[in-house]
């Protein structure tokens, strides 16, 4: 999947159908000539549903199909008959979608499991047959109710990934070659700023066969939570994530401040991500000698536990992975 495969934010316009409308027949045959009213029901129109499809991973496939209209109810018919039920539309999303009013920016539904069925737009009722309004009083009814309209608008879907762990981290901090020694994913990798523009999700696996799911965010700068480079598209991502790794090369200038920056765009994004559990990785160590580690070491901040590690010497990664795995199975 290229870059401009990877959409997680697109609108679009939906509308259910409207049901169909009432028979107002009067029973009719050889030697039966007022045989009284037997006008059918309406059928129901089409319903616009959202479906959950962990096969999915970006709302790509909406970019250039954004209108979805449901047909009407079929009318009613003779014989009490009633009309057939218009066909359903359906559009499957990636789990961690959510549906916002376009308008009103209110969040209407989310899907977070496989299969996950979700009406987004019920369609029509029919309208009721002549038949439903014979009484003593009117024995031959020549009206009968129009179908319901359906009802549409315009939404907003956004994705928010579905991930264990979210890395956190400045561009270039080794985010996307540590995700392809953890894990099968093959990320663009380069020597230079922003090679991630997409989420690139990974499963790692773990000991006795188990597994989690790390999401390597594109790097955040400084003023990404008002808008600045590309970390503001992407920061709604870490909000599903259960742990934050926030990685920071060995070779920065200060470490501390660099830890401190990626913590306040958080905080000014979503406070609630502070609460999250978290864990410092200091990466590209492989450049380091023992004495310049622990010089460094006695630097870090306190209110984290760090550790250290190399993606190209392969060093300290399983030391992260068990670290990692104790952070998503803690016991409160």
């Amino acid at each position: 999947m290229t870059e401009g495969n990877f959409v997680d934010y697109i609108k679009i316009y939906a509308s259910s159908g409207k049901g169909g409308q009432g028979s107002m027949h009067l029973h009719r045959e050889k030697f039966i000539t007022k045989g009284g009213p037997d006008g059918g029901d309406g059928g129901r129109g089409g319903h616009i549903i959202l479906r959950g499809d962990k096969n999915m991973w970006t709302l790509f496939h909406l970019k250039f199909k954004r209108h979805f209209r449901a047909e009407s109810g079929g009318a009613g018919s003779k014989s009490r008959s009633t009309g057939h039920d218009a066909e359903d539309i359906y559009i499957d999303v990636p789990l961690g979608t959510i549906v916002r009013d376009a308008d009103t920016d209110e969040i209407i539904l989310e899907i977070t499991e496989h299969q996950k069925e979700v009406i987004l737009l019920k369609g029509g009722k029919g309208g009721l047959g002549n038949w439903n309004f014979k009484s003593s009083t009117n024995q031959t009814p020549r009206y009968a109710q129009p179908g319901m309209e359906g009802v549409d608008g315009w939404f907003r879907l956004e994705l928010k990934l579905l991930a264990d762990v979210g890395l956190v981290g400045f561009p270039n901090a080794g985010k996307s070659t540590l995700l392809s020694v953890l894990t099968a994913a093959k990320p663009k990798i380069a020597d230079y700023a922003f090679t991630t523009l997409k989420p690139n999700l990974g499963i790692v696996k773990h000991r006795n066969h188990k597994t989690f799911v790390i999401a390597d965010i594109p790097g955040i700068i400084e003023g990404a939570a008002e808008g600045k480079g590309l970390g503001h598209r992407f920061l709604r991502h870490i909000e599903r994530n259960s742990a934050l790794l926030f990685l920071i090369p060995a070779d920065s200038d200060d470490i501390n401040k660099e830890y401190d920056i990626l913590l306040n765009e958080l905080k000014k994004h979503n406070p609630e991500l502070l609460d999250k559990d978290r864990l410092l990785a200091i990466s590209k160590t492989d450049m380091l000698d023992d004495e310049l580690q622990a010089e460094i070491e006695a630097t870090l901040p306190k209110e984290v536990k760090t550790l250290f590690i190399s993606s190209v010497a392969q060093t300290g990664l399983q030391v992260l992975k068990d670290k990692l795995w104790e952070l998503l199975n803690k016991t409160n």
